[in-house]
């Protein structure tokens, strides 16, 4: 295609009749003024140089420039890439210079204007995709002659034009609506941070109550002069007996009743067996039948002469009881309270009066608080018990100290999606999370949007990472746009790199480049891998529809 090369113009000027018969042919509407019929013609770039009128489109290039001829090839060549070559009428001397034209100006009544490079004038080819009026083989060279046909190139351009502008309507209203659920998201987010923040002061508060209270209650148990409440080791062992014989106990219950069913199950099978063995027919010639009629007759033999150990079924019940002061193993012998040094003094306020034996028992303890923390009396206290008022404060401190801590790193983690980068209008925070996939060659692509990309064989196996989500980029797109809408076409895009993927065998770490399009919807269009562990993605999402366009750059709308 050579659309490439030229520069597309509406014509609405051309349709206006501004370009008028009287002007050389290949005249644009922008360089009218300089063509009007005069005996002479100034060059455009160069005004001190003065052509008889004739010269122009005399197939003669006289201009340094290239202007004298608008509607020949004859200045094709003249091109700042072009080698250099000898050119006399340049001032360069060669076709080493800039055309001041940007090409042959076709009308395309009925349809849009648009300029066609020099060398394709007179080439003996139709350029029906750029000059559908076919005027620029207006020499018929090779006997090549090219029809009008800007009115059905221009009815079907307004039907796909039509139906681009339908597609570009539906999705800028579905991206109005991912930036209103965006806003939404983000206002959640901002509550979700307020609601935090409330909750997290309270339960500090409260932690810090339960922490004053824990530390006060350790504080007066610990020196209390108190009988230990736990068992001693030979209750702690007894403790531990009485388990695993109540666990043996009842495995010998589930394996007794087990053997009942066993039993229950063989002796319908004998009978079975037995009643077949008396009423099959011997005459009847299956071997089969007859072979199952020896084996039970053996088996039914070695039944008999076989002496088997019964159990006995009243030692075993009397076994399964459970134990008691009358039967099996008495365990409240071993459950009594081993007698401590600290017995004589509870025996002692036994004899007092309650209020006596309060007031005693408190003095007592702070004469031991003062005594220990004084350095007088030693510590005894072990730490390796706590009492339940100790244990039931613990816990309720830790308890909120937990949750405090819960809370602070849910709000933190708020905050950094709060201040995370979601693209203009806070759009992509409506993608977060959700994936699109597509299918290429021997794999599955799937881009999960700020997340990562992946693929994965259709024969099986795992998930390959080809990249994690790093920043929002934009670069410049050129490419011919498709047909059916699903490319990039030409201009800037917004681009996600995904980086640090999985590494390839003997590369780096796989990477990848997702090129966003405006799009009604999200779809995965095309995957290429341009180089070694290097991935392109090309997208289209409403995400990027309606996009600011900076100053100086230029859109391509066709």
């Amino acid at each position: 295609m050579r659309r490439s090369k030229a520069l597309v113009l509406l014509g609405i000027v051309a349709q206006n009749g501004i370009v008028t018969a009287g002007l050389p042919r290949g005249v644009g509407p922008e360089f009218v003024k300089f063509y009007e019929i005069k005996d002479t013609f100034t060059c455009i770039g160069h005004p001190s140089i003065t052509i008889p009128a004739s010269k122009v489109n005399d197939n003669s290039c006289d201009c340094p420039d290239g202007t004298d001829e608008p509607g020949t090839a004859a200045c094709a060549l003249l091109d700042h890439l072009s080698p250099r070559q000898p050119l006399p009428s340049s001032l360069s001397g060669t076709t080493n210079t800039t055309n001041a034209l940007p090409g042959f100006w076709c009308a395309n009544k009925g349809h849009i204007g648009a300029y066609v490079p020099f060398m394709y004038v007179n080439d003996g080819v139709c350029d029906y995709d750029i000059c559908c009026d076919g005027s620029e083989e207006y020499g018929n060279k090779g006997g090549v002659k090219c029809e009008n046909k800007c009115a059905e190139i221009g009815k079907e351009w307004k039907r796909v034009e039509k139906e681009r502008r339908d597609n570009l309507e539906r999705a800028n209203k579905r991206r109005r609506t991912m930036v209103k659920e965006s806003r939404e998201f983000r206002r959640r987010v901002e509550a979700k941070i307020v609601s935090l923040t409330e909750e997290i002061k309270e339960l500090e508060v409260k932690r810090d109550a339960l922490k004053a209270k824990y530390d006060e209650v350790e504080r007066q148990e610990r020196f209390k002069v108190v009988k230990n409440e736990g068992p001693g080791k030979l209750g702690v062992l007894a403790g531990l007996a009485k388990t695993r014989v109540n666990e043996l106990r009842d495995n010998l219950s589930k394996v007794m009743s087990e053997r009942h069913q066993l039993r229950t199950k063989v002796q319908e099978l004998e009978s079975i067996l037995s009643a077949f063995k008396e009423e099959y027919n011997p005459n009847f010639n299956d071997e089969g039948v007859k072979k199952a009629v020896r084996a039970w007759e053996d088996y039914a033999a070695r039944l008999a002469t076989e002496t088997q150990e019964q159990l006995n079924e009243v030692e075993i019940q009397e076994s399964m009881k459970e134990d008691s002061e009358e039967s099996g193993i008495n365990w409240k012998e071993f459950e009594e309270d081993e007698a401590t040094d600290t017995d004589i003094l509870y025996s002692f306020e036994a004899y007092l009066p309650g209020p006596v034996r309060e007031f005693l028992h408190s003095r007592i303890n702070l004469l031991r608080i003062w005594l220990i923390e004084n350095g007088i009396l030693a510590d005894t206290h072990s730490g390796r018990s706590e009492s339940r008022l100790v244990k039931a404060a613990r816990e309720a401190y830790e308890t909120v100290a937990n949750e405090v801590n819960s809370k602070n790193r849910a709000l933190e983690e708020q905050q950094r999606d709060l201040e995370r980068d979601y693209g203009t209008d806070d759009i992509f925070r409506y993608l977060k999370g959700k994936c699109i996939t597509t299918e290429a060659g021997e794999y599955e692509y799937e881009l999960c949007w700020l997340d990562k990309t992946s693929q994965k064989s259709k024969k099986g196996g795992g998930k390959t990472t080809m990249g994690n989500f790093d920043r929002f980029d934009f670069d410049e797109s050129d490419e011919e746009e498709r047909h059916d809408g699903k490319g990039l076409g030409r201009g800037k895009r917004m681009v996600l790199r995904y980086e640090n993927g999985q590494g390839c065998w003997n590369g780096p770490n796989r990477k990848t480049d997702v090129w966003l399009a405006c799009a009604e919807t999200e779809e995965l269009w095309r995957v290429s891998e341009l180089e070694k562990c290097v991935y392109k993605m090309e997208v289209g999402t409403p995400a990027v529809c309606e996009e600011v366009v900076e100053p100086g750059h230029v859109k391509d709308e066709l």
